[in-house]
């Protein structure tokens, strides 16, 4: 049920609101409905084992299964057989932007970067202390709201990282760049949205909180022939060699988020794949952003062409009425629309499990706001 495209008066949003919410955060973000419930049920207890998921071992053959599932989907939705290892880490894509460089990058090597907003900006920020670092072209000119194009990727760099997708300024990569070097991707917010060539890069990682799963797991797939490499000592916890020889086991991992992430990739493929996740993104997120264009009252922050389909944000052109709109989207049902607090304004989540129905609903707040409030 909602309320409809054009209310006649605040009662329709209201009665609407008070039956079901929305969740546009950008991360821990919305999950589909049947995981949450599934979920839940195993809270409870798992599988018909008299025990609760939260309680098993770790090394049961019950959870030893949950791991190889997720593993065996995870290469089913990419394509990609050895020499490329799953493995479910923990520390989000955080304590990636350390552990690449210290598997990677040499003290005198260069890793090169992309730069294209706040996470690559953490993300060079950290490799500096593993080697150096080598900016080919960053977006901070115009406050990361573009991905630059015009580059070349040094032919000698231990590799060529990029983050595929910022959550905070709104900004995609669509095209994913040619190197001559092993690609490293960021792709917390964008993973598993759409159809990439994925053997196109050398290490992809990806906390799962925006798009897979719940906070507390990290998918990292990596090609294993880079490891091994470095000419220094990696902590045992670092070196992802451990990781793939325990098969993402060596140490207590988050089991209730990788039963969840499996529950995720389960449900992305009896929807219809990745492929069908690329339509369905395709089409909110232009909703949105049509809806934003016709409007005198909001303005889309990123240039078009690189235009996130994840993370949609805008301002407005009455800046006084921003602490309003954050209260009425709420009031009816379009919870976590506000803007990162580093860059401020608006931004509204649109990842896999988002229903057309909240872009939809969305639409239709933001219009009412425009119409009867600003």
């Amino acid at each position: 049920m909602r309320f409809a495209a054009s209310p006649t008066s605040p009662a329709d949003l209201f009665s609407f609101a008070a039956m079901k919410k929305f969740n546009f955060y950008s991360g821990p973000a919305i999950l589909p409905a049947e995981v949450l419930q599934q979920a839940a049920q195993a809270v409870q207890e798992l599988d018909n084992l008299g025990l609760s998921l939260i309680e098993i071992s770790h090394r049961s053959k019950e959870f030893t299964a949950i791991v190889e599932e997720s593993i065996d989907l995870v290469r089913e939705l990419t394509g990609l057989k050895a020499p490329y290892q799953v493995l479910w880490l923990q520390g989000g894509a955080t304590m990636q932007f350390l552990q690449v460089p210290y598997n990677l990058l040499n003290r005198t090597a260069t890793a090169a970067f992309l730069e294209t907003g706040s996470w690559s900006r953490k993300a060079i920020k950290e490799a500096r202390l593993f080697g150096h670092v080598q900016v080919v072209a960053s977006s901070a000119d115009r406050n990361f709201t573009y991905v630059p194009k015009d580059y070349a990727v040094p032919d000698d760099a231990a590799y060529f990282h990029i983050t595929t997708n910022e959550t905070i300024h709104g900004v995609q990569v669509h095209e994913i760049p040619e190197a001559s070097v092993p690609l490293i991707a960021d792709m917390s917010s964008d993973i598993f949205s759409r159809q990439l060539d994925w053997s196109r890069f050398a290490l992809i990682y990806a906390g799962a909180q925006k798009n897979i799963g719940p906070s507390g797991a990290t998918l990292v797939i990596v090609n294993e022939e880079l490891l091994g490499h470095v000419d220094h000592p990696i902590p045992t916890m670092m070196d992802y060699r451990n990781h793939i020889k325990d098969n993402s086991l060596h140490n207590t991992p988050s089991t209730f988020a990788i039963y969840v992430c499996l529950l995720t990739l389960r449900w992305i493929r009896q929807q219809g794949g990745l492929a069908e996740m690329e339509k369905r993104n395709h089409r909110k997120a232009a909703m949105l952003y049509a809806a934003l264009e016709a409007s005198e009252l909001y303005r889309p922050v990123a240039e078009p062409d690189d235009r996130s389909l994840m993370n949609v944000c805008w301002v407005l052109t009455r800046p006084d009425r921003e602490e309003a709109l954050v209260r009425f989207a709420a009031e009816n049902g379009c919870i976590g629309i506000k803007g990162h607090r580093s860059v401020g304004g608006f931004r509204a989540s649109l990842y896999n499990a988002m229903p057309e129905e909240g872009v939809r609903h969305l639409i239709d707040v933001l219009r009412h706001f425009e119409q009867h409030h600003a």
